[in-house]
């Protein structure tokens, strides 16, 4: 008798299997996320899968291989070359996620259009449309190229049998969650077809250097679907971030092999597609408001770029015993600290008053820098006086009441130059180098008491 399939349960947060049911997941803590899943034992072995580039690996010694770093292929999207560190390397696996309808599949088919023009083969793999519906889509966004190949199919095996024969330069996977192997008997988007279908594809990607960009599902939380082993497989991981509330979107490299992580790109959502934002502090700066109190401008850095964001905060009395601390765009942990080294080093009295601080244009801080920014913005609100709109300021705050030093004042005081500003704020130890800047008044503060000064 044929022997019968295996049967195990694996957890769909981590990836954990167990040969019995687990009300809670011993590897993640996590309850209720063992799922039974039917496998194999008899698996076919990838190479009868109808792809047949797979090869066993030699030993090679280092100084005979050659470097690619000058071979990066450009996606022609400017802001998608700087979030990949300056563009495609081949033989790379990029995973891209983010929410229903923020943009994924719009930026992966811009793309194939751009590779598609300058004479290479790209092959578009959807499992979630049709050739119709992703011809109907290509005609809103203006697609034209002529080496832009289509293949509506979910089964693994049947698109790397197409991949062999076409000998594509580029290959576009959307999604990876839609995508099934006939090696594992579970549904579609499960951790073990979500996780087996991922080394495939990297070994594909490997062994015949081609490039291969996967679109993924987010949960509620905002990760990506599927086991966090995904993201170690991958040598790229990019999320998409945006507001719907709000028409640009934010393209962030939270791993990158070849390039910095946390590099943004910044775009804006038009009835033509993704548009490239080149300037993205003009973008958050363009509805800021005149001869207002509680606002200022901070930099911050987001990977190796330099931006101007607005800090806002609200301070008003509460018919409550205490108050309330609300934050949009920074973490509202951080900003009680800040709060309490206030009433503490410069004796604000703001226990019994409501706050609130938001960074405008639906910016996400999570750096230190922007401590100064918050702490001006709060004492702005609270003394109800306006800081001069050419002053822009950036420091870490810390518990005793001194402004710490941060990383690239550089570049941070180059891009305040750059939109006018005039004055710019900053910790002492970050002064040095910086007199040289025309056109800018540069003031380093040790403590708070020196900024408040600086500033009103």
């Amino acid at each position: 008798m044929p022997k019968q399939p295996a049967t195990i349960f694996v957890c769909q947060n981590c990836g954990s299997q167990s040969r019995k049911w687990l009300g809670q997941c011993t590897d993640c803590n996590e309850w209720n996320t063992f799922v039974e899943e039917r496998f194999r034992a008899n698996a076919q072995a990838p190479a009868a899968s109808g792809f047949t580039g797979y090869r066993v690996a030699a030993p090679v010694a280092y100084d005979t291989v050659e470097s690619q770093d000058d071979a990066r292929v450009s996606t022609g999207i400017d802001e998608m070359d700087r979030v990949l560190g300056g563009g495609i390397v081949a033989g790379s696996l990029v995973l891209i996620g983010g929410a229903p309808g923020i943009g994924k599949s719009t930026i992966v088919m811009q793309m194939a259009d751009k590779l598609g023009r300058n004479g290479t083969k790209v092959l578009y793999v959807s499992g979630e449309e049709s050739e119709r519906q992703i011809k109907m889509r290509g005609q809103r966004l203006g697609v034209e190229a002529s080496n832009l190949f289509l293949l509506p199919e979910t089964n693994l095996q049947a698109i790397l049998a197409e991949s062999d024969k076409l000998r594509p330069d580029f290959v576009i996977v959307d999604s990876i969650q839609t995508v099934f192997s006939d090696r594992i008997e579970s549904a579609p988007g499960s951790v073990s077809q979500v996780r087996d279908v991922a080394a495939q594809f990297m070994t594909f990607a490997k062994q015949t250097a081609t490039p291969v960009f996967l679109t993924g599902h987010v949960t509620k939380e905002g990760s990506i679907a599927g086991p966090k082993t995904l993201e170690h497989i991958v040598d790229t991981v990019l999320y998409f971030e945006g507001d719907r509330h709000h028409n640009h979107r934010i393209i962030r490299a939270t791993k990158n092999r070849f390039g910095a992580a946390n590099e943004i790109g910044v775009f804006e959502m038009t009835n033509a597609g993704l548009v490239p934002v080149g300037n993205p502090s003009e973008l958050f700066l363009q509805e800021r408001p005149e001869n207002a109190t509680g606002s200022v401008v901070t930099v911050c850095m987001e990977g190796t770029r330099p931006l101007l964001v607005e800090v806002q905060a609200l301070v008003s009395g509460t018919k409550f015993g205490s108050g309330r601390r609300m934050t949009q765009g920074f973490d509202q942990n951080r900003a009680s600290l800040l709060i309490a080294v206030l009433e503490k080093r410069l004796g604000f009295q703001l226990a019994g008053d409501d706050v609130f601080v938001n960074v405008a244009g639906g910016m996400e801080i999570d750096e230190p820098a922007a401590d100064l920014g918050v702490v001006a913005a709060i004492a702005s609100s609270f003394r109800n006086v306006q800081i001069p709109p050419e002053t822009a300021v950036f420091g870490e705050v810390g518990l005793t009441g001194e402004v710490r030093g941060v990383l690239n004042a550089q570049s941070r005081a180059r891009e305040a130059q750059t939109l006018g500003f005039k004055k710019l704020i900053l910790p002492e130890s970050n002064k040095k180098g910086l007199e040289k800047l025309l056109g800018l008044r540069i003031i380093g503060v040790k403590n708070l008491e020196q900024a408040m000064d600086e500033l009103f």
